[in-house]
């Protein structure tokens, strides 16, 4: 992996830290994931300047996959919201961020999409799922039902799913494009072009979300008369972390190498948490969280 795809890759996880922080910071609702998914995507408008006119070779079944992948990262950022509102960061971020690695490899095996898995990379998913089981407990032995069912854990359950349902439909989609779309336009062209009309999908169903429920409502009134600063700032982010690891992909001769380099992400997620945001430092958390992070890099290198 060159200097440039490191680089490109630490800003990429510091920034993704960065904007769950400011979330969590912000007590964040679905109302200002909305406002800030919207803002992000709006970052990506002008690739319709240039390659707007690719959207005509789309297919209807892109276009279903579209709609479908909306809905699953909807689901993952009301579900994150919940989670960041109701427990610490330091605790559902690991478990939203590392779960989908097991959930994503199980079900490309059930379906028959990818290759089949290594013997690395299933022990690297028994150390998740080990880790994940540790993450909770206040004491080493602390095995109690209640330490797993709390909100915060099974919201940041939630978000996972969300990202394994949209990981899995986004992979499928691009690789119907790649086969579809004429391949002079580029392959990161064609997929900022997806991302875009992703992110427009995903504001859409999370607004009929926030529509739904007058809590929702009210929260996305105060957004926009007040927080809207902040609910950029987030937005920005999050379209400039994803993007930057699209651009980081060239420069890599495996692009497994940047699904484990961006693990660095769960240990440092952790960590603002517990210094920043001051939430708790019980010793079986950081052991889970070192469980989970060797078992992610053994996932992702095999």
């Amino acid at each position: 992996m060159t200097l440039t795809a490191i680089i490109l890759l630490l800003i990429s996880t510091i920034t993704h830290v960065g904007w769950n922080l400011l979330g969590k910071r912000e007590h964040p609702t679905s109302a200002f994931l909305l406002v800030a998914n919207t803002l992000g995507t709006l970052c990506l408008a002008p690739v319709l300047i240039r390659y707007g006119r690719v959207l005509a070779d789309f297919s209807p079944r892109v276009w279903m996959l579209l709609m479908l992948t909306g809905i699953c990262q909807a689901a993952y950022y009301a579900a994150l919201a919940g989670a960041y509102r109701s427990g610490d960061m330091s605790l559902a971020y690991p478990l939203a961020r590392s779960l989908p690695a097991v959930f994503v490899a199980i079900l490309t095996q059930l379906i028959g999409q990818g290759e089949r898995l290594t013997g690395q990379a299933i022990l690297g998913i028994g150390l998740i799922v080990a880790g994940s089981f540790v993450l909770p407990m206040t004491r080493f032995g602390d095995f109690q039902w209640k330490n797993y069912f709390q909100l915060s854990t099974l919201l940041a359950l939630g978000a996972a799913l969300g990202t394994t349902g949209y990981s899995t439909i986004d992979d499928e989609a691009l690789r119907l494009l790649r086969e579809t779309i004429d391949p002079t336009i580029g392959h990161a062209a064609v997929t900022t072009l997806y991302s875009f009309c992703e992110g427009i999908s995903t504001s859409l169903w999370l607004a009929v979300f926030v529509l739904m429920y007058k809590p929702e409502r009210t929260s996305l009134r105060q957004i926009l008369r007040t927080r809207m600063r902040v609910a950029a700032i987030t937005g920005a982010s999050i379209c400039l972390g994803y993007n930057l690891v699209l651009i980081a992909m060239a420069y890599v001769s495996n692009v497994s190498y940047v699904v484990a380099f961006r693990q660095i992400s769960v240990p440092l997620g952790v960590l603002l948490g517990v210094i920043i945001l001051k939430e708790a430092r019980h010793a079986p958390k950081f052991v889970g969280v070192a469980i989970m992070f060797v078992g992610l890099v053994l996932v992702g290198t095999g």
